[in-house]
């Protein structure tokens, strides 16, 4: 099976997904008390029981003791130079979607990065690059499309692989399209996914106390995405979204304060 196949298999299984989800969300299958109506998230219904199996059954007894298992028998070095390797694999990628944003400067260090590790950095098991500044920064197609203005639409909580939103979905799906990632074949492919996985898991260990402590689990992690995808999207410096309403309740309250003041 090559890499077309699998893409391919992947996209109608997405495909497939939502319209499921959509077919499905005239039945809600959670409490009603539990159903915030949020507009980002008309799939709540079907999303909260995704996300019960996906955190509480897949991830407590799968996903979690497999990173732990890896973290903690696997060398520190060979870890690290396997991370290299699969997050080096998305630097051209990076390179296109920081062209089509018009961020030429990021384009040529992210070139740079690709050509310096694949070379003397040993396939990218090494991360020479660093050294010289050229830190590693991944740019998603989902970012392009939101930087030019395509809103993230419905969230999804996908089995297994969690929150995730319709915008992001397409651009995984263009970014898997992108040299070399295109031509790589279905076992290495499915070696690199896990280890972007494990490695992902392993991460969130000081968040995953956050995440229990908090009231409603599944809204502190949605909250917690679209926070990270606009982060994304404007490279840490989100646009202020001033809300007119609570600015004039301020105003009339702080002139009120002034003329008891007085």
């Amino acid at each position: 099976m090559n890499s077309s196949i699998f893409h391919l298999i992947k996209c109608l299984a997405v495909c497939l997904f939502v319209l499921l989800l959509t077919a499905c969300s005239s039945t809600p299958s959670a409490p009603e008390d539990t159903v915030s109506g949020d507009p980002k998230d008309p799939l709540e219904s079907i999303n909260r029981p995704m996300w019960t199996l996906t955190w509480d059954y897949a991830d407590q007894y799968v996903l979690k003791p497999t990173s732990q298992a890896y973290v903690n028998n696997v060398n520190e070095d060979v870890r690290s130079g396997l991370y290299n390797m699969a997050l080096n694999l998305n630097e051209p990628s990076t390179v296109i979607n920081n062209l089509l944003q018009g961020k030429f400067s990021d384009a040529a260090k992210s070139t740079g990065r690709f050509l310096l590790n694949s070379t003397v950095g040993l396939f990218g098991i090494f991360d020479p690059a660093s050294d010289f500044g050229w830190t590693r920064k991944q740019e998603e197609f989902g970012e392009v499309l939101g930087l030019y203005g395509i809103g993230d639409g419905p969230y999804l909580v996908t089995p297994v692989t969690g929150p995730t939103s319709v915008r992001e979905e397409v651009g995984d799906y263009v970014d898997r399209y992108y040299w070399p990632l295109a031509i790589i074949d279905f076992w290495p492919n499915i070696l690199r996914a896990g280890v972007l996985a494990l490695e992902q898991r392993a991460s969130l260990v000081d968040q995953e106390q956050l995440i229990q402590d908090s009231i409603d689990p599944y809204e502190f992690v949605k909250n917690a995405y679209f926070q990270n995808m606009q982060f994304k999207v404007y490279d840490g410096e989100p646009p202020i979204v001033v809300d007119e309403e609570s600015e004039e309740e301020l105003e009339a309250f702080m002139d009120e304060f002034e003329e008891i003041d007085e």
